[in-house]
């Protein structure tokens, strides 16, 4: 994967974060310095270290699916993106303004789930996982900061657009992924 390619993957995976943060920001409403520092952690932090694990578990796999391991990260990101898409419809549920771990924690991971199966598709495709998880991470704080922001000053209009342009992003990078190992495009 190129440093654009995973740039737009960490914006498609980083666009969940953002409509959680622009439903935190809603319930917060006036936010002050910690409020976007923490959201921004806890999104961000999480976003590293769930396609880090699922970078480890699918290295493991990455000798048996040698043969059609591009189609198994095409099916993985479209599954992301449709999971993305669908999720657009679900109304916010984030425990209001709590930044508290036990409201935080199943937050982080829940969003953070999609990129586990990133980190798989990193593995499949031999990305190196360092920098891509580097980049998602910065790229999530930075989305959930400007989510935060967003919900406190127009609540949370943005949401369902935002899911669905990540989910149409990650689509949209699974087939261009098949079609070059297709040999369709170069």
């Amino acid at each position: 994967m190129t440093i654009l390619e995973l740039f737009i993957l960490a914006v498609g995976v980083s666009l969940d974060a953002f409509a959680i943060s622009e439903c935190k920001g809603l319930a917060i409403r006036t936010p002050y310095a910690r409020h976007y520092i923490a959201v921004g952690l806890w999104l961000g932090i999480f976003q590293v270290l769930l396609p880090l694990a699922g970078y480890y578990i699918g290295r493991q796999f990455v000798n048996y699916a040698a043969a059609f391991g591009h189609t198994v990260a095409f099916i993985l990101l479209c599954a992301i993106g449709f999971n993305m898409i669908r999720e657009s419809r679900v109304t916010c549920k984030t425990n209001g303004a709590s930044l508290a771990f036990r409201h935080m924690l199943p937050l982080a991971l829940g969003i953070s789930i999609d990129a586990l199966a990133a980190g798989v598709a990193f593995a499949l495709l031999n990305v190196k996982i360092v920098p891509a998880v580097s980049l998602i991470g910065v790229v999530t704080f930075a989305f959930s900061v400007l989510g935060v922001r967003v919900g406190c000053v127009s609540g949370t209009k943005y949401k369902t657009a935002a899911q669905i342009v990540g989910g149409l992003i990650l689509i949209l990078l699974a087939l261009k992924i098949l079609l070059t190992h297709l040999g369709v495009i170069g």
